[in-house]
């Protein structure tokens, strides 16, 4: 440990942001570069803990304690302490592939879990992580590394996600030609298309991309498996075939006026908005434009928060949006969500502040429910219904919503987006391969093995435990190349 005194002396220090006001007018990172003396001061403060819960990620209480991927956060917090930064890259790499991913749009449930959260501000890893793996690419320190030797063996990757690409990454290392089969028009999966580009930009997803072309990964894009290509094609190819192709069957919400014009799910209108930035045709009219218009976004989580920055981006009128949830506490619940577990608290997101500063206030509603969307007479939105509700429980201990008497209100809105989640893995693949699924239709996949019920084709990522984590979707791609890496070759090579 460097400063055994660095978590009483500095104050948490995280990445800085751009001035709300000045970065809804780009596209470019809402954030700016930490220190080097900043993220320093921050690897001090990490308290060299007999018993560090940091790196160790496991699910508790329906949330992520600590990190799943086992990062080595005390000893690279060290390491950066000490100002040995090419160390800290490379133990920073030993656990996770990808660290310049989860060091932007992590939830960092690392830091949920850090020791010296019990009574202070934990440190700021996921600062740290990214300052270091920037450092390294600046540098150049990050350079393709393809394997010294091949096997023989052939295997097909369906998903470039986070999920996909771990998979690919890994099972590359082990020497095996890997190939990955992406639908759309860019790899990257929701890294790409699902998170905008001010807060992880497509060419921070595109350089690690390039450097597993580089060590030997073939990409294969507009490539939709079971439509373009047939999954048997695949199949007979590969010695294996690992389905990394996540949840995306949108959530969707049944109420009255549901098929109206403007009502739209938050991916569509994400993916769209990212596409034709990308596409260098911003004015293009190819996506859904939040413009002028009375913006409603439906769900509380960090997609309504990229929708609200979206929608402030393109200099929306007025900007709502819904939480089922009643605002939560400003500091944990001791009683009922005591440390390590992941704190369930009042959280001011980018989007938020965003809005905060045009509109004056933050644009959230709490504990509404929507009750029917009502439309002009061309069919197009014009109003939301939503009544209060409050949570309750049953005798059997199930929660459902009771409606508040006397809370009933209409909203105006041109534009209702909904970032309600997803409810599993999109079918269609799935059936034509026959591939077994669980009560919550995610891919039936042993979690020693990966492996499906068909011989030779394992499961990755959210497409087999359901919407999740990015860094979650690292861990499943390990652990899948590893259990794949062992069936062709009898035993599992370190990678």
């Amino acid at each position: 440990m460097g400063k055994s005194t660095g978590f009483m002396e500095y104050e948490r220090q995280s990445r800085p942001e751009r001035d709300p006001q000045e970065r809804v007018k780009d596209w470019n990172d809402y954030t700016l570069p930490m220190s080097d003396e900043a993220a320093q001061k921050e690897g001090a403060r990490c308290m060299d803990c007999g018993l560090p819960t940091c790196h160790t990620g496991t699910e508790m209480a329906g949330g992520t304690s600590g990190c799943p991927v086992y990062h080595y956060i005390p000893e690279w917090n060290d390491l950066v302490y000490r100002g040995q930064w090419k160390e800290a890259l490379m133990k920073a790499h030993e656990q996770n592939n990808f660290p310049e991913f989860t060091g932007i749009a992590c939830p960092a449930p690392c830091e949920g879990a850090c020791v010296l959260g019990l009574n202070e501000n934990p440190v700021s890893i996921k600062a740290v992580e990214r300052s270091i793996v920037e450092k390294g690419f600046e540098n150049g320190w990050i350079v393709p590394e393809p394997p010294k030797s091949r096997t023989g063996k052939k295997v097909a990757v369906v998903g470039s996600g986070p999920a996909g690409l771990t998979v690919a990454d890994q099972m590359n290392k082990a020497g095996h030609q890997v190939t990955v089969y992406e639908r759309d028009d860019r790899l990257g999966g929701l890294l790409t298309y699902g998170i905008p580009e001010m807060k992880l930009s497509y060419d921070i997803v595109l350089r690690r991309i390039k450097l597993l072309e580089k060590e030997g990964v073939t990409f294969v894009t507009n490539a939709n498996i079971g439509k373009d290509i047939p999954s048997s094609k695949l199949e007979e190819e590969n010695d294996a075939v690992i389905l990394c192709g996540g949840a995306a069957n949108h959530r969707n919400i049944d109420v009255e006026g549901r098929n109206l014009d403007g009502v739209h799910f938050a991916m569509d209108f994400l993916h769209a908005n990212t596409k034709s930035l990308l596409d260098n045709h911003p004015e293009d009219g190819e996506y859904i434009s939040a413009k002028d218009k009375d913006v409603i976004v439906i769900g509380g989580g960090d997609t309504g928060t990229d929708c609200l920055a979206t929608s402030m981006r393109h200099e929306c009128k007025t900007l709502t949006q819904f939480d089922i949830y009643d605002q939560r506490p400003e500091q944990r619940d001791e009683a009922t969500n005591p440390w390590p577990q992941y704190p369930v608290i009042h959280r001011v997101e980018y989007g938020q502040k965003e809005a905060a500063a045009v509109f004056g206030e933050d644009p959230r509603a709490y504990a509404v429910q929507t009750k029917k969307f009502v439309g002009d007479e061309n069919g197009h939105i014009k109003e939301v219904h939503t009544v209060n509700v409050k949570l309750k429980f049953d005798e059997q201990g199930n929660k459902y919503r009771e409606e508040i008497p006397g809370t009933e209100k209409v909203w105006k809105a041109d534009l209702v987006l909904l970032a309600i989640g997803f409810t599993g893995p999109e079918q269609e693949l799935i059936e034509e391969m026959g591939i077994e699924t669980t009560k919550r239709t995610n891919v039936k996949a042993d979690l020693n093995t990966y492996q499906t019920n068909k011989e030779g084709v394992f499961a990755a990522g959210d497409m087999r435990r359901g919407q999740s984590l990015i860094v979650w979707a690292i861990n499943e791609g390990r652990a899948a190349a590893k259990a794949c890496d062992e069936y062709l070759m009898g035993v599992a090579e370190p990678v």
